[in-house]
């Protein structure tokens, strides 16, 4: 029996972004997205973590090709995508789509729902006629939670929670078969953000394709994904399965973080030991020399501070710190 590939493999992938304000200005680089690595397989949801400012939307949109890498690859299918143009990439772009974080922004206010829905199929010429995309188009509004009545109303006709049901109706009308979800329920109410959490797995248990979540609600990204990976400064902190980084953190970043999730008991709330990371996130332009979190960390050593530590293999994670080397 063959073993199962990824349908998305990522290798020591760099996102750069040149701020050098003037011309004879000393150069700036901002490493948003510093040498990530992971695997996402098929039917699977990989969810990823971290603070703003992390790197964590840079690396979603670099994997769709909305931004250019600086180095690594990005394997799609078996296939190395990093410098595809062209017909490549606009083939590559019906199998992977976006679920943007605002979905105020990601709508045009002068389309209806049924044009914005079916521009892709239009596009990736997607049915032989407009009845059958608009047949398509009704469809995909009734799986997400809609009326197909909704089809001639504009964007701002709708809610917050209904407007990001229309962006993944547009997502899934080429049929896609990876969707990069970023921060797609940041921007809802917490009643309306677990709607959308639950049509997200019911849609993907239904069709059958892959998510990279993005998200800093660890709490909400353990309850949809198979595997974390927990960002920081542009590097990969931990990674892992979701119930086992949840429930038995192994890096201090990590730990820290579950620590800051509000819980509902009061009394179980005031047993519980809050870890507290004291101190502003370095610049991205200027960032420590060793590991990235060592300038928070209240076990760093002289060691971190100098060096980035490789990752540790514990169990089923991988953990970049020192603490865990055998």
């Amino acid at each position: 029996m063959s073993e199962v590939q990824p349908i998305l493999k990522v290798t020591d992938l760099k996102t750069y972004f040149d701020v050098t304000k003037g011309l004879f200005a000393p150069k700036q680089i901002v490493k948003a997205v510093d040498g990530i690595s992971f695997e996402v397989y098929p039917n699977e949801t990989f969810g990823l973590v971290g603070e703003s400012g992390c790197g964590k939307s840079t690396l979603g949109r670099t994997i769709v090709k909305l931004y250019e890498p600086a180095g690594g690859t990005i394997e799609f299918d078996g296939k190395d995508i990093s410098k595809i143009k062209g017909a490549e990439l606009k083939a590559f772009r019906k199998d992977v789509q976006m679920i943007f974080q605002d979905p105020y922004a990601s709508l045009n206010p002068r389309m209806t729902v049924g044009e914005i829905i079916k521009e892709p199929m239009i596009i990736h010429n997607i049915y032989n006629t407009d009845e059958e995309r608009e047949a398509r188009v009704v469809e995909l509004l009734q799986i997400v939670g809609l009326k197909p009545d909704h089809i001639r109303r504009y964007p701002a006709e709708f809610s917050g929670g209904q407007r990001q049901r229309i962006g993944i109706a547009r997502a899934l009308a080429v049929n896609p078969k990876f969707i990069v979800c970023d921060e797609p329920i940041s921007a809802l109410d917490v009643s309306i953000q677990a709607q959308v959490i639950n049509l997200l797995k019911k849609i993907q248990n239904e069709m059958g394709f892959s998510y990279l979540f993005i998200a800093h609600d660890l709490s909400m990204v353990k309850y949809i994904s198979d595997k974390i990976g927990v960002m920081y400064l542009g590097h990969m902190m931990e990674m892992g399965p979701s119930n086992d980084v949840y429930h038995r953190p192994l890096h201090p970043y990590t730990q820290a973080l579950l620590s800051a999730i509000p819980i509902p008991d009061p009394d179980v709330a005031k047993s519980k030991q809050r870890i507290v990371v004291e101190g502003e996130i370095p610049s991205p332009i200027n960032p420590p020399k060793g590991c990235p979190f060592s300038t928070r960390c209240q076990r760093a050593t002289e060691r971190c501070k100098n060096n980035m530590p490789d990752p540790c293999k514990v169990g089923d994670r991988l953990v970049w710190c020192f603490l865990y080397e055998k």
